[in-house]
């Protein structure tokens, strides 16, 4: 994605780096650029012509057209189309304004930071440095990191962080080796690193939580941040998690991986993987809390031993790899434990599975049992609980509802946005995490589940504290449909109920897709219906940060405005396949498109972009695609049963686009994913806003009769996003559409006089 240019320690910033403000301003550089282009006539041209250059990536020369419109005595109309060309200037140079003063207040916090060798200080020079690089533009973030004083506090952070891991200061260098990798990323320098580190605090979480709580209640602290609500052990027994692993479940995982991985890594590595992840078990100290024999040196030494020698072997060429070896290297695995340290044999199982299958690619995995139910939730169209959204409330240290959903045991029975959950089936929520906290609620339909809340009463005591009251909600879990179609703004309570249009004087419409489930297409299509009796004359259909889902929908939702020809194929070590849009699926036609993709954008939403900017390419449907490159997750993971209690996903194929292209970003690509046609940058902090501020306004607050409160806080109006110049690219959408709304109207309106 573009960025805006990064400025020298003790340089001014009188110019941004995606060129907009220079020269005068950005209408005067886009004015320039188009100069010597040939004018436009009539307002049918002029929509022509941003559609051209928005689908030839030219956003100078789009907001260039703005010129045309000025000067000219044009039907009442049409003002509108004219100030959104004015929003949209104004709210590019706000951007390029704010994208000035944030290099310069980081330049500032960089210089502060750069002068010391303390681990806290170069973490927090990492992170001014990544801040830097996220505001610079894609072509210059190389020039941004050669820069010697770059090189060097790479070079004296990754001394920092690799002393913090050697003395177990494992928050420390976890979050040193993060940040670099971030800065990093693409040369994948501290790929390994990260891995390491997020396999130490994974058994840390899993075996030692109380341990897991006290490092991070030691770094909030440290950090001057309020301590951490005492540790709450809700749910948080390892041995119950664990219960079911075996050793030929994980044989059969690593056996099966190598067999059917796409990039067939040899089963070889696995095991050397899997054993370096045993090493990193028994060298974990903190891990001494659940293991106290992790104390015992000579028996650790033992072990590490056996770990060293099992590699060399398997390091041999020589050596023949076999399921008869597989399973002699696990066997041995667990007779050296026994022998020594006796920690229990599914933990060790459990950490040689993991370190076996993170050798096969980043998206092949073990679901482990306790893991197993959280993983249905999310491949399926529903799940099983109470029906409550809910995150964690800094405020409170407690788990608050964000909203009950419409129609669902909660709702019913009278929970509300706001309240915080203290009680769990009678014992104390406090401090607990969301995953506690989902794991805790969810379950099979019919079962039951107690929640106690407490809710301010809106009154206070003498002391003028809000009064709070406890409230008890026994509840009957059920089957809670998951919505995954959104609109423009929230016209009733329940999930179909939406304004679908974001400028209703145009006719265009807005569509939502937060991912890709069962209903996808069935909710998408009659959403278009209902659009469409209310004249719809183009549509938005928002992909950004959808991580994907079901390949059977992606296929559906992008059938739905492709009519014919190949949306997607695969490649891998099954046997391909080729799916195709029907007629019969296509329900757009003739209505202007633009999808907006960002690098949240993953997987099925990949699939469905990359198809529509395909053929909006060949000419056989009018799109245009808007943003920023999206992630690079087209492989498919099929997932196979190892027992009844765990399953395993595994990467098996590449998807590709139809015109052959891979989508997934494989080790050392320089492409993938699906690249806009328009490329519209946004500053981090407009992005967090946009999706904070969205986030809020499709919440209303409900009852038990399922009626709006009445006196709660109303939910924001989702147009600040265009008005206060929060989404730029929403609001390049929009003005895209527009002017095909316009010209449809008015395509004859003349702009210019005739030589």
């Amino acid at each position: 994605m573009s960025r805006s240019r990064a400025l020298g320690l003790l340089g001014a910033f009188a110019v941004a780096a995606a060129g907009l403000l220079a020269f005068g301003g950005p209408m005067a550089w886009a004015q320039s650029a188009v100069a010597e282009a040939s004018r436009v006539e009539t307002l049918g041209e002029l929509s022509q012509r941003a559609w051209t250059d928005a689908r030839t990536n030219r956003a100078a020369d789009l907001l260039a057209l703005a010129g045309e419109l000025n000067g000219h005595d044009l039907p009442a109309e049409l003002g509108s189309l004219r100030d959104a060309f004015a929003s949209l200037e104004a709210n590019i140079a706000k951007r390029e304004a704010t994208r000035a003063e944030k290099i310069a207040e980081v330049e500032r916090k960089l210089a502060e930071k750069l002068g010391t060798d303390d681990a806290t200080a170069l973490s927090d020079a990492i992170r001014f440095a990544v801040e830097l690089y996220m505001l610079t533009p894609q072509d210059r973030r190389a020039a941004l990191l050669a820069q010697p004083r770059i090189t060097n506090l790479v070079e004296r952070a990754t001394a920092a962080a690799r002393a913090a891991e050697r003395n177990g200061e494992w928050f420390v260098a976890n979050e040193l080796f993060w940040r670099l990798n971030v800065l990093l990323e693409e040369q994948g320098t501290f790929k390994e690193d990260v891995r390491r580190l997020g396999q130490r605090l994974a058994m840390i979480r899993l075996y030692a939580p109380e341990r897991f709580w006290e490092l991070r209640n030691e770094e909030r602290i440290k950090d001057g941040k309020p301590p951490l609500p005492p540790f709450n052990a809700l749910g948080e027994d390892y041995r119950a998690k664990l219960e079911g692993v075996k050793l030929l479940m994980v044989a059969n995982a690593i056996a099966s991986a190598s067999r059917s991985q796409i990039d067939q890594v040899p089963m070889r590595e696995a095991l050397i993987s899997g054993l370096d992840a045993v090493r990193v078990m028994v060298t974990t100290d903190d891990l001494r809390r659940a293991f106290p024999s992790l104390a015992d040196d000579a028996a650790r030494a033992r072990v590490l031993a056996f770990v060293e020698e099992r590699t060399r072997d398997l390091q041999n060429p020589v050596t023949i790899v076999s399921n008869n070896t597989l399973i002699g290297v696990l066997d041995d695995t667990l007779s050296i434990n026994e022998a020594t340290l006796k920690l229990p044999p599914a933990a060790v199982l459990h950490e040689f599975g993991n370190g076996a299958m993170q050798r096969f690619d980043e998206f092949s995995a073990i679901i482990w049992p306790d893991e197993l139910a959280r993983f249905n939730r999310m491949t399926q169209g529903n799940f099983r609980g109470v029906g409550i959204q809910i995150q964690y409330d800094d405020d409170s240290q407690m788990i608050r509802v964000v909203t009950p959903i419409e129609g669902t045991p909660a709702q019913r029975a009278g929970i509300r946005q706001g309240d915080r959950i203290s009680k769990i089936d009678g014992k104390s929520a406090v401090g607990i995490t969301v995953n506690q906290a989902v794991d805790l609620i969810t379950g099979p339909a019919d079962t039951r589940v107690t929640l106690t809340i407490e809710r301010t009463t809106g009154e206070t005591d003498e002391a003028g504290k809000d009064i709070v009251k406890e409230i008890e909600f026994p509840l009957v879990r059920a089957v809670i449909p998951l919505a995954t179609v959104k609109g423009w703004k929230r016209s009733g309570p329940r999930e179909d109920q939406w304004d679908w249009f974001i400028d209703p004087g145009a006719g265009i419409g807005y569509v939502r897709l937060l991912q890709f489930t069962d209903d996808t297409t069935k909710d998408l299509h009659a959403a278009l219906d209902q659009m469409r009796r209310q004249g719809l004359r183009g549509l938005i259909l928002d992909l950004r940060f959808n991580p994907g889902g079901l390949l059977t929908e992606a296929v559906s939702v992008a059938n739905t405005f492709i009519r014919e020809g190949t949306i997607v194929s695969t490649q891998g070590t099954t046997p391909g396949e080729t799916k195709r849009a029907v007629p019969a699926g296509n329900r757009l036609r003739g209505v202007p498109l633009v999808v907006l993709i960002n690098e949240g954008s993953a997987s099925a939403s990949e699939i469905v972009s990359g198809a529509i900017r395909h053929y909006a390419d060949k000419g056989d449907i009018d799109a245009v695609v808007v943003g920023q490159r999206t992630f690079g997750k087209g492989s498919v993971q099929n997932v196979f049963e190892l027992s009844s209690v765990a399953k395993m996903k595994l990467t098996t194929q590449y998807y590709k686009l139809p015109d052959g292209r891979i989508i997934h970003r494989r080790p050392g690509d320089s492409t993938w994913g699906v690249d806009p046609h328009l490329t519209v940058d946004m500053l981090p902090e407009q992005s967090a806003e946009a999706l904070r501020l969205r986030q809020d306004a499709d919440v209303l607050p409900i009852d038990e009769k399922g009626n709006i409160v009445a006196t709660a806080k109303p939910a924001p109006d989702p147009r600040k996003l265009i008005d206060d110049g929060i989404d730029l690219q929403l609001q390049h959408a929009l003005l895209l559409l527009q002017t095909k709304a316009a010209a449809g109207a008015h395509e004859q309106v003349r702009l210019t006089k005739s030589n």
